[in-house]
């Protein structure tokens, strides 16, 4: 058995953070370009996108504790919690992130915050009455291992401009409908290419959205499998993450689909996918499928041989 050391950093997923980053700069450009042929402000420009991005990054913690409901604990009110993340972050020789739990049946956990000294790493009830101390700890692994590898600012950025898109499309597509049926007579010329300028505008603001949200999915789902590789080195025994994996995911497909509906918006910072379809159903295998294309996380199936080949490779006489 190979001896437990730092979270190793993870090549991979440098490069598709580097490659998912500047793609997202020449959107962010494209998407500045609708926003000045729109308003004409530089004023508009700034704090539409600046600030609406300066909120989601430096506020990113709070407001995914806001949205599960969670709350900062300290080491009296969970100890066990807190002895486990203070043993990881002692071995990953990383400072400590603040810890939550949000109270929810749903058994998960996330990482979030703009970068390791501002971090949060939250588990719900659901997670703390499910497993035991050392799946516990592998999944705290794999958590801690996303706030080392700094992907959740990234994904926090990608995020912020898929949320202005959207709400760019959604403008668009109200100012179209209120505004069509107000337009006549010998202005009819004039009515109807401000229409094809707003149509034009909302159907660069949906590309825009589609792309960003395609980016977003793909590194997410690679983060994911580059934060179970580093946790299950962190602790030395991917198949206590593995047990930790099977075990949420049978239990999460237990939760009532309201309840699942209500975490979707956090998928891509779950340990586990709050999915809506159960086992069995499309997109639960190893093949390619329309939805995996459009899936926060690798399949089940994917993770968990993953942690079996790393398994077989821990346990070989060095």
């Amino acid at each position: 058995m190979t001896r437990a050391g730092r979270i190793p950093a993870d090549r991979g997923l440098t490069i598709r953070m580097f490659l998912t980053g500047l793609f997202l700069v020449i959107l962010y450009g494209i998407f500045g370009a609708i926003l000045w042929e729109v308003f004409k402000s530089f004023v508009v420009l700034f704090v539409v996108i600046f600030g609406l991005l300066f909120l989601q990054y430096w506020f990113s913690d709070k407001i995914a504790l806001w949205g599960m409901h969670a709350r900062i604990v300290t080491p009296e009110q969970a100890p066990q919690l807190h002895g486990a993340v203070d043993r990881l972050c002692a071995l990953a020789n990383m400072p400590k992130p603040k810890v939550a739990i949000a109270d929810t049946d749903m058994p998960n956990a996330f990482a979030t915050g703009r970068n390791p000294k501002a971090a949060v790493v939250c588990a719900t009830s659901g997670l703390l009455r499910r497993l035991d101390e050392p799946e516990l700890e592998a999944v705290l692994a794999h958590e801690l291992s996303h706030v080392a590898h700094r992907d959740v600012a990234i994904m926090t950025i990608a995020a912020s401009l898929g949320v202005l898109a959207g709400l760019m499309t959604r403008m668009m597509l109200f100012s179209a409908i209120l505004g069509g049926g107000g337009r006549g007579g010998s202005r009819n010329q004039g009515a109807g290419q401000i229409v094809l300028l707003e149509m034009g505008i909302m159907l660069v603001s949906i590309v825009v959205y589609a792309i960003s949200y395609l980016l977003t999915m793909a590194l997410s789902r690679y983060r994911e499998l580059a934060a179970d590789r580093s946790g299950a080195i962190l602790i030395g025994r991917p198949s206590l993450l593995a047990s930790a994996l099977v075990k949420v995911s049978g239990d999460i497909a237990r939760i009532p689909t309201r309840d699942l509906r209500k975490a979707e918006a956090f998928n891509a910072f779950f340990f586990a996918p709050a999915m809506t379809t159960r086992p069995g159903q499309p997109g639960q295998g190893n093949g390619f499928s329309l939805s995996t294309l459009f899936s926060t996380h690798p399949t089940l199936q994917r993770r968990l041989a993953q942690l079996s080949q790393l398994e077989a490779q821990l346990s070989q006489p060095r």
